[in-house]
């Protein structure tokens, strides 16, 4: 069970520091240039460039899954609620790029596999599916 606890915190942590720092560099470059990101994956949204996605990807994804990782790391009572949070916030964020973009990429895959298994290992550590 110690290696599970292990993995969910690794991977947290793997989710809070990628998007926090690919947030942040969207922030500094909103022309997505620094992420080797085209302008026009924007077509057909609201949004003139990378900034406020770059914001939201860093506070929202980054945000609760750092916060997520720390709670885990520090044993609280409520850590596999926020772990199951953070694992919600990173599929939620994949699937509306996913959406928004019309394309499927295999870092999508990666995310969207990273964050199924924080909620399953989250749901099997809370004791909710003990086998």
């Amino acid at each position: 069970m110690k290696i599970f606890k292990r993995l969910l915190t690794l991977l947290l942590f793997f989710i809070a520091v990628t998007s926090m720092v690919s947030g942040l560099l969207l922030v500094i470059s909103p022309g997505g240039a620094m992420l080797n990101l085209s302008l026009s994956l924007l077509d057909g949204t609201s949004f003139k460039n990378f900034l406020i996605p770059g914001i939201l990807l860093f506070a929202v994804v980054g945000g609760v899954n750092m916060y997520a990782a720390f709670v885990n790391l520090l044993k609280r009572q409520n850590r596999y609620n926020w772990a199951i949070k953070g694992g919600v916030v990173i599929i939620g964020w994949i699937i509306a790029q996913m959406i928004i973009i019309s394309t499927v990429h295999w870092l999508h895959i990666l995310y969207l596999t990273i964050g199924i298994s924080i909620i399953l290992l989250s749901v099997q550590l809370k004791g909710k599916w003990a086998v």
